[in-house]
């Protein structure tokens, strides 16, 4: 007997679990969202406020960002690395009001293959990373392991849909062929594939 969800059971967790991730992402002090490359960070301060007001601090492991002279909005450690060079901060006026203004962090992840499910490890809620969806990207904005890994799970999911052999098969199917023309005196009338 299977314990296993149903596809409808399992449609309906993750939707309930979408909207409990959005519930709890929408209590933070802040809102975040990353690519597979980048992570990006809105936190909302008080629209009077200058640059020289804020606290930032970014180092590869840990992040701090607070309005000087009050409790951090965010501090503590990143669970990845980051390039600090390369990742930057501004002071914006934010457009839906104009009024407000908000304090937009660009992290530029050291790992570009690695989701985060937190922006620091001691923040209150986590993603499951399992479940993001990721946006689409070009072939050529891969590196070339990745682009010829890529390239080859789609050749293979053409190939299958056809009905014809993927490029392991293909090759096992090509090492048989010459085995059998080094030995023919062996019968492979039985043999089978797998």
């Amino acid at each position: 007997m299977s314990t296993s969800p149903t596809p409808s059971e399992r449609e309906a967790k993750d939707k309930e679990d979408r909207a409990r991730e959005a519930s709890e992402q929408a209590k933070l002090p802040y809102k975040w969202r990353q690519t597979i490359t980048d992570l990006d960070i809105d936190v909302p301060v008080p629209g009077n406020l200058r640059g020289r007001d804020i606290d930032v601090a970014m180092t590869k492991t840990h992040l701090k960002v607070a309005i000087k002279g009050q409790e951090p909005v965010i501090d503590g450690p990143l669970p990845h690395e980051i390039h600090p060079s390369e990742s930057t901060w501004t002071l914006e006026t934010t457009s839906s009001s104009g009024t407000g203004k908000e304090v937009s962090l660009h992290l530029d992840k050291s790992n570009k293959m690695q989701w985060w499910a937190s922006i620091t490890t001691n923040a209150p809620y986590f993603l499951d990373t399992a479940k993001i969806q990721p946006e689409n990207s070009k072939l050529g904005d891969l590196d070339g392991e990745t682009r010829g890994m890529v390239e080859k799970m789609m050749f293979d999911q053409r190939q299958k849909e056809m009905g014809k052999p993927t490029s392991e098969e293909a090759k096992k199917f090509e090492m048989l062929e010459k085995f059998k023309k080094e030995h023919p005196e062996m019968d492979f009338s039985n043999a089978k594939m797998s």
